[in-house]
């Protein structure tokens, strides 16, 4: 009777932790708390794009630092000191924060929803929102996020992306958190509505090495327009487009750049170069249907990454702060 008694305090304990941890996230989660949530949040958002373009690729970046870094649970949106703090994140553009912000007390002034969705997917679905008003694939997007309560600048070492990247690497850190390299690629594809500041790639316009001051690799035509935009000594805040053809499209060009030697970073060109994904880009490149669906996909499983549900973290009031 003891032993018996003993495994159902088990059974029942195990239950209850794989129903608070694992419990999966559902895109109606809000169907009965806050059934207007995605019209309010894309409302929201649409107005915060129409004040400024920024607003797309600041929001899809938001999420992405936020979701690598202690998972998908808001901790990015933390006020100071925070992840934000880090110098991997301190060019990551104010818009996004706004829109969030501005989503949230959208959302809050519906009585029935006030306090009931997360800060985390608020943001799952202002990214969703962006790719879609930028001309990209519109997807069903899974809640059931909470927000966590811990954001601190040492957590983001080692935990993003770098410019200078090499294949391996890409595919090391994605791997930690369950995405794969076609998953790597395609997310990768969010470039082509993407900008970055000058210094994050002046090394391979200007100082590639002591013979060679331009990166051969960069498409040279393309290299001396990067030298315009960024001349020695630029304002470090000047940002520009990283897709050269299309920037203000969610389209598969980001791709097409990359067959010809315009891939702004090395971790962009490097998908081309390398032999063991460049037959993805190539594929991306001839076949826009493909990389959408692609790219759904792998947004999908980065917002699964790290998730807290249940009676884990919190509901937000205020996206800055801890309750």
């Amino acid at each position: 009777m003891k032993n018996q008694r003993s495994f159902s305090i088990v059974a029942l304990l195990l239950i209850l932790f794989s129903s608070s941890v694992f419990a999966q996230l559902q895109t109606n989660f809000y169907r009965k708390s806050c059934p207007n949530v995605e019209t309010i949040v894309r409302n929201a958002v649409r107005q915060k794009f129409q004040q400024t373009f920024v607003t797309a690729p600041a929001t899809l970046r938001l999420f992405f630092h936020d979701c690598f870094v202690r998972g998908c649970d808001a901790s990015i949106l933390l006020a100071s000191p925070s992840e934000k703090d880090h110098p991997d994140d301190k060019s990551l553009a104010g818009d996004g924060f706004d829109t969030v912000a501005k989503a949230k007390q959208a959302v809050d002034r519906d009585p029935n929803c006030r306090n009931k969705v997360s800060c985390a997917d608020i943001l799952a679905l202002a990214t969703r929102d962006v790719v879609v008003l930028t001309g990209g694939p519109n997807y069903s997007v899974e809640l059931g996020r909470r927000d966590g309560r811990l954001s601190t600048v040492a957590s983001v070492q080692h935990s993003l992306p770098q410019p200078s990247f090499k294949l391996d690497q890409l595919n090391t850190m994605f791997a930690r958190h369950g995405l794969s390299q076609t998953n790597m690629i395609a997310l990768s594809g969010a470039h082509t509505i993407g900008f970055a500041h000058c210094g994050k790639f002046s090394k391979r316009i200007y100082n590639f090495s002591p013979k060679r001051p331009i990166d051969p690799t960069l498409n040279i035509r393309y290299a001396l327009q990067l030298r315009q935009m960024c001349p020695i000594r630029v304002d470090p805040r000047i940002a520009i487009n990283m897709d050269p053809t299309s920037p203000n499209t969610f389209d598969n060009a980001y791709f097409k750049n990359l067959q010809k030697g315009m891939g702004l970073f090395t971790s962009d060109h490097v998908l081309f170069s390398d032999q063991r994904s460049r037959s993805t880009v190539n594929l991306f490149a001839s076949n826009e249907a493909t990389f959408r669906q692609a790219f759904i996909s792998a947004i999908t499983k980065l917002g699964r990454v790290g998730v807290k549900t249940g009676n884990a973290g919190e509901i937000r009031r205020d996206c800055s702060r801890v309750n």
